[in-house]
């Protein structure tokens, strides 16, 4: 049992590996690492190959040792018994019976050692399987949940959060407190890992804060329905997925009563529709898995549609636009603050041209809100909000190059 624990553990690498290889694809190839990738793909094949062996060589030797041990008792009885016959204390017919017996009860013992392998094997993997189903989740249910979501307000009260599940190691976000009023259209920026993500997966409850509590709604999402929180909190991050199925499938997934009039309002305004209509099939073209027949930018323009259609009190927009020109997020801008004014809209960008416009900017340091106002406001007053813009507008456009210095 002991090896074929083993066994099923380094069948992880392997899945990882191939996992991965077939992911990346493209990368692999652009850098020509195929053979590298070959060579991880065989060493992870050899260990598995080589732990097999070592349990299969255990198993091997049931079969002979039980072959010589039912062998053993068969002239070990016939010898004791022809000695008894002819002592005749025994009788032939006794001495036949007494070997049919313990032939089959031998054999009955042979097809259990045989169990014992298989269910060595049985446990090995169910062991594993287990785990997962016993595998309890960290957000559930409050026991009287609320099961509706009042308006799109926002508050954050000394909010601290870390990945760590006993709240240990370095917080992501420290003391946050900011409250964002329903129907306001607020943008997030900052450098990478300045806490943007973290910040907008506490609002859905994807993540539960260490310290503090965050409102919507003017209640705790810890005491929401998880399903009515994250019906009315719609998010759209930079990668999301698309599914195997038709365009219209893959809106429905924002609502499955959707009609296809709702998912074409729902598609100009993410301007999108502009490029399905062009498709020989429009809003029945088939999406390949993950979307790999669309581009990047018409896959986040989709990925917003899909958001849109579950009219959600609360829309955020994790650098969901990274992949599509300035004009196009202007219009989509543009069409949020004109058809959905009731929505709070959360824009997460590393692009001063994408929150400019926003009712207040959020500017993230270190986990930290740094400064918070208007873009004239933060252009005065906040230094690294001043430095992206100018980085942006007379550099290099990197936000973490300060000044656009290299």
């Amino acid at each position: 049992m002991k090896y074929f624990k083993e066994v099923f553990e380094k069948y992880d690498d392997l899945n990882a590996t191939i996992q991965e290889n077939v992911k990346a694809i493209r990368v692999v190839k652009a850098y020509v690492r195929e053979e590298h990738e070959e060579n991880r793909l065989r060493k992870a094949s050899e260990n598995i190959y080589r732990l097999f062996v070592r349990a299969e060589n255990q198993v091997i030797l049931n079969s002979p040792v039980m072959q010589l041990t039912v062998y053993a008792c068969i002239l070990f009885i016939s010898w004791m018994g022809a000695h008894m016959v002819v002592t005749t204390s025994f009788t032939t017919g006794e001495l036949m019976g007494l070997l049919t017996y313990c032939m089959n009860i031998l054999i009955s013992l042979m097809m259990i050692s045989m169990i014992f392998v298989m269910m060595s094997m049985s446990i090995a993997s169910a062991e594993r399987v287990v785990e997962v189903i016993n595998e309890e989740p960290d957000i559930v249910n409050p026991e009287d949940p609320i099961m509706e979501v009042k308006d799109g307000s926002i508050e954050f009260e000394n909010v601290d959060f870390t990945y760590n599940k006993d709240g240990s190691g370095e917080p992501v976000l420290k003391d946050i407190n900011l409250t964002i009023k329903s129907g306001e259209t607020v943008g997030v920026i900052g450098g990478t890992g300045s806490g943007k993500s973290s910040l907008m997966m506490l609002i859905s409850r994807l993540y539960d804060t260490s310290e503090g509590c965050v409102k919507v709604g003017g209640e705790d999402v810890r005491k929401y329905d998880l399903e009515v929180l994250r019906k009315e909190v719609s998010v759209v991050q930079q990668k999301n997925m698309l599914f195997s199925g038709t365009i219209l499938e893959n809106l429905r997934w924002g609502d499955k009563e959707a009609s296809e009039e709702e998912c074409i309002k729902a598609c100009k305004l993410a301007c999108a529709d502009e490029f399905i209509q062009a498709m020989p099939e429009g809003y029945h073209t088939y999406i390949e898995q993950g979307g790999v027949n669309v581009s990047g930018g018409q896959r986040q323009r989709l990925c917003i549609a899909r958001a849109l259609l579950k009219k959600p009190k609360i829309l955020i927009l994790d650098d969901s636009t990274s992949a599509v020109d300035t004009a196009t997020d202007a219009r989509i801008r543009r069409a949020f603050a004109e058809e959905i004014p009731g929505t709070t809209k959360l824009i997460v960008s590393q692009r001063i041209s994408s929150v400019e416009h926003a009712d207040r900017i959020i500017v993230m340091d270190d986990g930290r809100i740094d400064g918070i106002g208007t873009h004239e406001e933060l252009l005065q007053h906040n230094e690294i909000y001043r430095d992206v813009y100018e980085s942006q507008t007379g550099g290099s456009g990197d936000f973490d190059e300060a000044g656009g210095q290299i």
